[in-house]
This record gives C-alpha cells, sequence and structure tokens, in this order.
C-alpha cells in the first residue's frame, strides 16, 4: 500500500514539473534560428483565436449594438472579417519569437534575450492550463499561458 502512495506521489510530482520543462525548451526553441521545435511548443490557431476574441470584445464594445442591417453592424461584420485575414498573416512564428524576445529584453536588457531569466512568475492557472509572467505584476508585464494539448504543453495565449 506505502508503494501505491509512492508512486502516486512521484506521479504528481512529475506531473508538476512537465510544464516546467516545456519552459526550459521553450528557452532553447527562442534563441535557436531554425523555428521547428518552436513550432512544436506554439498552437498558432489557438493564439489567433484568442486575439480574435479580444479584438470582437473591443469592437463590440466601442460600436453601439445594432441589427446587421445597420451602418454599425456592417462596419462590426467587416471588422470582424478583415481581423480574421489580418491576424493570419500578423501572427506566426516569427511574430511569436519577436513578441517574446522583445518582452524578455524589455524585462532583463540581455541581449540574447534568455526567457527563464525574465520569468517572475510561473504557476497552474488548473490542472491543464499554466500561467508565465514576464517582469513583474504591474509593470506592462507579458503573460505567457501554456494549455496541455494531449502530451505536451504548448503556447496558446501571449497577453
Amino acid at each position: 500500500m506505502r508503494f501505491i502512495g509512492y508512486l502516486l506521489l512521484l506521479a504528481l510530482i512529475a506531473y508538476g514539473l512537465w510544464p516546467y520543462y516545456s519552459l526550459y525548451r521553450l528557452d532553447g526553441a527562442l534563441v535557436r534560428p531554425d523555428t521547428t521545435e518552436l513550432a512544436t511548443l506554439v498552437d498558432l490557431p489557438a493564439i489567433r483565436a484568442n486575439y480574435k476574441r479580444r479584438l470582437s470584445a473591443g469592437v463590440s464594445g466601442m460600436l453601439p449594438a445594432a441589427d446587421p442591417q445597420s451602418v454599425s453592424g456592417w462596419i462590426q461584420q467587416n471588422v470582424e472579417r478583415l481581423g480574421d485575414s489580418a491576424l493570419e498573416q500578423t501572427i506566426t512564428l516569427d511574430w511569436v519569437r519577436e513578441a517574446l524576445g522583445d518582452a524578455i529584453t524589455r524585462v532583463t536588457g540581455q541581449s540574447p534575450p534568455y526567457l527563464i531569466g525574465a520569468v517572475d512568475f510561473a504557476f497552474f492557472e488548473s490542472y491543464d492550463r499554466f500561467l508565465i509572467r514576464l517582469g513583474r505584476l504591474g509593470e506592462s508585464a507579458t503573460h505567457i499561458r501554456l494549455s496541455r494539448i494531449g502530451t505536451q504543453w504548448t503556447i496558446t495565449d501571449i497577453i
């Protein structure tokens, strides 16, 4: 019975360390010029969907609620359509590398930027979501959200 308890404790510790290992892999992938490892650690469609959701919330907050036949309804539909194509073109692996590199350099002043040196906070939000904060809270910190997708932790949002 004690053996089973130790196995459960070991499994819990391994699960708790798993996203930190992904953070270590992400640090190495950002420094390398090749983007193949970075591509395995980033979920671009999820990042685009999160930015689209925030963009849509901002547009709907700026424009009054109206039916689709009105001018403001037409503007809102076109902004959403243009937003989709703009996000497809803008949010790429190079954009992720540049955004994280700029955030790391802003926090640490290092050149080349090392991710682990900029991490101020990293912990679970839930059993399948992990939040990393680059910089101090309230000082224009950048947040990276990792989500467990299958057997891997991947970046699903950069805030």
